[in-house]
């Protein structure tokens, strides 16, 4: 896969067949647009090309509003897209000035002129252009004049639930992580650094690795206990992990602490990359730390049957 880092780094594809948008999480119905992308590429004889923006639109359009958290970094993103086999990346800086360009002179501008697009595939609900003015109607009376096809994809339903980032970010702050990696089509994760936390853990016989996240947007699950994976050094491990306050011992700062089985090499400023698989249960204040170790004791056997 090829990645510019801007549309004027772009010298152009083959016979383009184009799709457009934020694509956060690569998710299942993202995937179906990716695959129908590819189909209309081969049917050209082209190449796939996806036009998307950063930073997030909502971040420069509602730059006060911090509530949007997102599903994927954009070291994932690339990742993910290049794992489903697309030809160009276009990552396109989105700015206000760019936010009031018209629908005509999107179409005009960047998808003909720039792009050079010969088939142009779009969701069913995608909007585009200053005030969100642009849609299918819209491109389908220009498609004839700029002398490209129109193909739409209607919604993707998941026992009649429509999949969307939303969805999937609503589920994943409710700590349901089941659904949320069922409509993501794979299992959701978070990278960080190890950095020296207070011991607590090991005291209790289940030392943690303390996790922060660098990326400020990338969203973190509900507070709770689950069972995940970890990836340390590209080698896998079974683990269980902690998000919160660590009510027992009063905590005041939310931290994310994992503890990995079978692991005892010390990894401190170390990246890791966590795996979630389910969440087991919610946080919760218990009378004293034996009451706790008793509690983690169950987390770790609960975890260990979900890996299984």
């Amino acid at each position: 896969m090829r990645i510019y880092e801007g549309i004027d780094k772009f010298k152009g594809a083959k016979n383009a067949a184009v799709t457009i948008g934020t694509f956060d999480g690569v998710h299942l119905g993202h995937q179906k647009i990716i695959q129908q992308l590819k189909e209309a590429a081969a049917s050209i004889k082209g190449e796939s090309v996806i036009f998307t923006f950063y930073p997030h639109p909502r971040m420069v359009l509602f730059p006060d509003d911090d509530s949007l958290k997102l599903l994927s970094t954009e070291e994932e993103k690339r990742e993910l897209l290049e794992k489903f086999g697309v030809e160009h990346l276009i990552i396109h800086p989105f700015t206000k000035e760019f936010s009031r360009t018209t629908y005509t002179e999107y179409v005009r501008d960047i998808l003909v002129n720039k792009l050079k697009v010969k088939k142009l595939i779009i969701g069913y609900n995608h909007h585009f252009g200053r005030n969100r003015e642009g849609s299918f109607k819209e491109l389908k009376k220009l498609a004839p004049t700029y002398g490209f096809e129109l193909e739409k994809i209607p919604a993707q339903d998941i026992n009649k639930v429509e999949i969307s980032s939303t969805k999937i970010r609503k589920a994943l702050d409710g700590g349901d992580i089941i659904t949320a990696n069922k409509f993501l089509g794979y299992t959701y994760s978070i990278s960080g650094k190890v950095v020296k936390g207070k011991g607590l853990g090991k005291g209790l016989g289940y030392p943690t690795a303390n996790t922060v996240i660098e990326d400020k947007y990338k969203l973190i699950p509900a507070d709770g206990i689950y069972a995940v994976e970890v990836e340390v050094e590209n080698k896998m491990y079974g683990g269980m992990m902690s998000i919160g306050f660590n009510p027992t011992v009063n905590g005041e700062k939310r931290t994310i602490e994992v503890n990995i089985f079978d692991f005892e090499k010390d990894i401190y400023n170390e990246n890791i990359r966590i795996f979630f698989r389910q969440k087991i249960r919610d946080e919760k204040k218990f009378e004293n730390m034996d009451a706790l170790k008793k509690a983690i004791d169950g987390d770790k056997e609960k975890s260990l049957k979900i890996l299984a």
